[in-house]
């Protein structure tokens, strides 16, 4: 059973940078992907971004594209993610998921494994 804990939420301005990352109980190998979603008040949970372990790139949703990046350290078996350029429309929790499925996947319930959220929260 994977566990994923996630820190590095927290309160910012606008233009601020934040670093969230994503702890996994288990050895790397067992999941192909870890990715990041977030889920604002009143809103679905959306995609933000993926890596494989393996493989070690991201894919991004467009609107966190060339603000945002995702990364890993498999020695830590921790996935980073990088916000820079923040906005008050990136305010919400923040999760971490993974999956055993070797087909990158954007859609939330494609992963089994999920964080306890942190929160973000961007003022203007």
């Amino acid at each position: 059973q994977v566990q994923l804990v996630e820190s590095g939420g927290g309160l910012v301005q606008a233009g601020d940078s934040l670093r969230l990352s994503c702890a996994a109980s288990e050895r790397t190998f067992s999941t192909y992907y870890v990715g990041w979603f977030r889920q604002a008040p009143g809103k679905e949970r959306e995609f933000v971004a993926a890596i494989s372990w393996r493989i070690g790139s991201g894919s991004y949703a467009d609107s966190v594209k060339d603000r945002f990046t995702i990364s890993r350290d498999n020695a830590k078996n921790t996935v980073y993610l990088q916000m820079n350029s923040l906005k008050p429309e990136d305010t919400a929790v923040y999760y971490c998921a993974a999956t055993n499925s070797a087909i990158y996947n954007t859609e939330a319930a494609s992963y089994g494994y999920w964080g306890q959220g942190t929160q973000v929260t961007v003022s203007s």
